[in-house]
């Protein structure tokens, strides 16, 4: 199979939310050939008029990535389609096996085009702000290869993001914790994000340089879970709670 007809495949999946076997199952890829099949897949979204808004960083964690045996972090895309208001209502028939998780996403104040240090952030990030993404895998059972996820977006599907803020000194630290209803289902601290949620951002310039991928002013960067993704049930309300940066909401229906 080749690589357009499996970025169809999955884009397909995702349109219909209607799960498919792992392309691992049948086919032996390359992790370079993954971010081209991810790349293809998304052309399919944009010409249908979705936009390119940023990026999301997978495998944050260094005990995530030794789990998987995996030396870096992966990234996918996100569109204007997968953006909800915080507060709004989201369908999930939508979605096959929707997952939340509570993050933090940065707003780009200038075109990254170059790998930046720490140091220069202020410069480069202009707010930051408390997330939720959605990830929701077009693979049967939630299951995959490193190879599968990164062809299928990362599992991007959605996210939401709170009001924006200054940018502190530091983000280390933070309790983060994600809500269903008034229940905490997960809670964590900011530093399980690369052990300082700002690296992810001198990441971000860096793989989106090596993919040729364009990031620009007014984009979007969502840093990355903090804590394990849960699975969403039906008419919750759900919220990302970040220390000092306020909190954010979904309500699944």
């Amino acid at each position: 199979m080749i690589l357009n007809e499996i970025a169809i495949q999955l884009d397909l999946a995702a349109k219909n939310a209607k799960a498919i076997v792992q392309i691992s199952q049948s086919e032996r890829i390359s992790e370079e050939q993954a971010y081209e099949i991810q790349r293809l897949s998304l052309e399919e979204r944009y010409a249908r008029g979705e936009k390119f808004v940023g990026l999301k960083l997978g495998f944050t964690s260094f005990a995530k990535m030794e789990q998987m045996g995996v030396h870096d972090m992966i990234w996918g895309r996100l569109t204007d389609a997968m953006w909800y208001k915080s507060g709004s209502e989201m369908d999930l028939s939508a979605f096959i096996h929707p997952r939340a998780e509570p993050e933090i996403a940065f707003l780009l104040k200038k075109d990254l085009d170059r790998e930046i240090s720490l140091d220069e952030i202020p410069e480069y990030i202009q707010a930051c702000a408390p997330a939720i993404e959605i990830i929701d895998s077009r693979y049967e059972n939630f299951k995959f290869s490193l190879e599968d996820v990164i062809a299928d977006n990362c599992s991007s599907s959605a996210f939401v993001v709170g009001a924006w803020q200054p940018l502190p000194t530091s983000l280390n630290g933070l309790d983060i914790a994600l809500m269903f209803d008034t229940e905490v289902r997960e809670q964590d601290r900011s530093d399980a994000i690369l052990d300082n949620p700002y690296l992810s951002v001198c990441n971000a310039s860096r793989l989106a340089v090596k993919y040729n991928q364009p990031f620009k002013a007014g984009d979007i960067l969502l840093a990355g879970a903090a804590t394990p993704a849960v699975f969403i049930e039906i008419n919750k309300k759900i919220t990302a709670k970040v220390s000092k940066l306020g909190s954010c909401t979904i309500i699944s229906k």
